[in-house]
């Protein structure tokens, strides 16, 4: 054993000496000095320990100057160019698919520096970008994980018992199909009061539904006449299921009136549960502080907000529109609506007023400026504004989802090649084409712009495409 291990300590002695040497001999040609190992200052320049004719003329190779290139934090590089940005967006803004009113804006994220300018502070019909700010003031104003509640309460009377709209047009009907976010189900709904029913040893009652949260017109006076026939909206009503939708695989038709069309579902719902209803279903108010019989709650409110954003969804636009006016102490309405998404801009700091008569941007009355979409958009992308990140995140991207996915949109030459680079809400009406959304630069950094023409001949929506796509490319 002790010759054994007499090898094994010579053997250890060998290579420990290699070692050393290969060390020192890398140490004379490199300049490694005992700092760099022991994590000391950089030998690239002298410190007060070591003076500058000790310093090695090889200098060692850090990352600190390519490190120094990259921004400091994500979106937050380098401006792009003023001149260079400017010229382009100029010419491509003179583009006469555009017409001749045209606004347009780009800011800077991080600081709110105007880098491009054309009208920015005039008022231009807004179409579906109006979603934007609605749902901005709708998440500062109730909070991204709100939630809405479809209820069943008690009646005035025993074995009477109330079905109260909460305001959830996204209700999922009984043949409906599984989406994101999930859905509040009406089938469900029945399933919880039958249960609760039975406990209290009722299987008949009488049914009655209250759509009373809403009020006024359940038509914007600026929608034309052929937008619930066609399908782009159904009337708006604090009780609904899939939205309005006779079938909820397809826009057409909408029904007359989404809230018996979902207590009469409810009723059958019902009835295949054991629980009979007798007589008629009628509209009446529920008893004030009825006891609650079963509920079912929406999915969080920023996740109804990202799919407002990416499907254009009119009807919930709507919705939100009238829960952020109950919020403000407005009236439910398209009125209440528009007051209360100013009171809230106001509040985020936002100073020019914005003008709606719905929050859909179906309306061809709205007047929003790009520099208000744009300076919204941005507050969605700042970490000071945290609980408007939903806006940000539920905004198409270029080429890939909701209404900039559809195969039509950043497909040209001069705006392909920024697909996936782009998040932007769109807006389309007879002769209005926006967009208005984020992108970060070349060199890293997040800006926000708005374009926005009302005079468009034909489409403009190529147009748009490549104006953001200069963004998205500038450096």
């Amino acid at each position: 054993m002790a010759r054994r291990d007499r090898w094994v300590m010579l053997t250890t002695l060998v290579v420990l000496q290699a070692v050393t040497i290969v060390i020192g001999i890398y140490a004379m040609t490199t300049g490694l000095s005992l700092g760099t190992l022991t994590g000391g200052a950089s030998p690239t320049r002298p410190t007060a320990s070591s003076p500058a004719e000790g310093a090695s003329p090889v200098p060692v190779v850090t990352s600190g100057p390519v490190l120094a290139r990259l921004p400091a934090k994500s979106g937050d590089g380098p401006l792009p160019t003023k001149t260079t940005l400017t010229r382009q967006l100029t010419d491509a803004a003179g583009d006469r698919a555009l017409g001749d009113r045209v606004g347009a804006v780009v800011i800077d994220t991080v600081t709110g520096e105007r880098l491009f300018g054309v009208n920015p502070d005039v008022a231009i019909t807004p179409a579906s970008t109006t979603k934007v700010v609605v749902c901005a003031a709708a998440l500062a104003s109730l909070g991204p994980d709100a939630k809405l509640a479809t209820r069943v309460v008690q009646g005035a009377k025993p074995g009477a018992i109330v079905l109260v709209g909460g305001g959830d047009p996204m209700l999922a009907g009984p043949s409906a199909k599984p989406t994101y976010p999930k859905q509040a189900s009406l089938s469900v709904l029945a399933a919880r009061t039958a249960a609760a029913l039975k406990k209290q040893g009722v299987q008949k009652i009488t049914l009655s539904y209250d759509a009373s949260l809403f009020v006024g017109p359940a038509k914007s006076s600026g929608w034309k006449r052929n937008y619930i026939p066609d399908g782009e909206v159904a009337p708006v009503h604090a009780l609904a299921m899939d939205e309005g939708r006779q079938d909820p695989r397809s826009n057409t038709p909408r029904v007359s009136d989404p809230a018996e069309h979902a207590a009469e579902a409810f009723a059958g719902q019902l009835a295949k549960r054991g629980v009979a209803v007798s007589g008629s279903v009628r509209r009446a108010k529920a008893p004030a502080g009825a006891a609650e019989l079963a509920r079912v709650d929406s999915a969080p409110l920023y996740a109804l907000v990202e799919h407002t954003l990416t499907r254009s969804d009119n009807d919930f636009a709507e919705a939100l529109l009238r829960h952020t006016a109950i919020k403000e102490g407005q009236e439910a309405s398209f009125a209440g609506g528009a007051k209360a998404v100013n009171t809230v801009l106001r509040r985020l700091g936002v100073t020019q007023q914005v003008t709606l008569t719905d929050g859909s941007g179906l309306s061809i009355q709205n007047r929003i400026a790009p520099s208000t979409l744009a300076q919204v958009i941005a507050m969605a992308g700042s970490p000071r504004h945290p609980e408007l990140h939903a806006v940000a995140s539920g905004m198409p991207i270029a080429g890939f989802s909701g209404t900039l996915g559809n195969g039509s949109r950043f497909t040209t030459r001069d705006s392909k090649d920024q697909v996936g680079l782009v998040r932007a809400k769109t807006g389309t009406l007879n002769h209005v084409n926006t967009l208005a959304g984020l992108a970060t630069t070349k060199d890293g950094r997040l800006v926000t712009f708005a374009f926005m023409a009302d005079r468009v001949p034909v489409n403009a929506e190529p147009v748009l495409d490549r104006l953001a796509a200069i963004v998205s490319r500038s450096s």
